[in-house]
């Protein structure tokens, strides 16, 4: 059953509907009359604004809306950044988070896998800003730093739009 979603769009703003780019050139409402995968420009992510573990997964979710002709390259990278959360993080709400995003992503509900992984951010900078969270499950040993989590370098599935 498809419903009718309204979008309003200010001058200069772009959104993202099927993969398709479109920026409007004057303050404008728009009627999506069928099921559209769409993203605000608002909620999409920069590459170099990935610059933790949660927006990195984000940004490749991001990429299967925005690029969906190269959705198998951004789908394995959304599954390998999803496994390297899961191996280092106890955080309960994140991991949960983290594996319902997963199950989104897997059954095509990508814009509420972003919406999912967006509500998570604050969790991660306050597990990121404890100085002695451990975010694995193993104790460290006596004397050694606890892990934090680190962002690693993100290469972007897509080209800049």
């Amino acid at each position: 059953m498809s419903r009718t979603m309204r979008l309003s769009l200010r001058a200069g703003e772009r959104v993202y509907v099927n993969g398709a780019v479109l920026r409007v050139d004057r303050k404008v409402s728009l009627e999506l009359l069928n099921d559209a995968t769409f993203l605000l420009e608002t909620h999409v992510l920069q590459a170099e604004a990935a610059t933790t573990p949660l927006r990195q997964l984000y940004f490749a979710v991001q990429a299967l809306v925005i690029d969906p002709a190269n959705a198998d390259g951004a789908r394995e990278l959304c599954r390998t950044l999803q496994a390297g959360l899961l191996a280092v993080v106890a955080d309960p709400e994140i991991r949960e988070g983290v594996l319902g995003a997963g199950r989104l992503v897997e059954a095509g509900r990508l814009i509420e896998a972003l919406k999912l992984i967006r509500g998570l951010y604050a969790a991660e900078a306050a597990l990121m800003a404890a100085p002695s969270a451990a975010p694995s499950a193993a104790p460290a040993p006596v004397g050694a730093a606890a892990p934090v989590l680190r962002a690693a370098p993100v290469v972007s599935p897509v080209h800049s739009a």
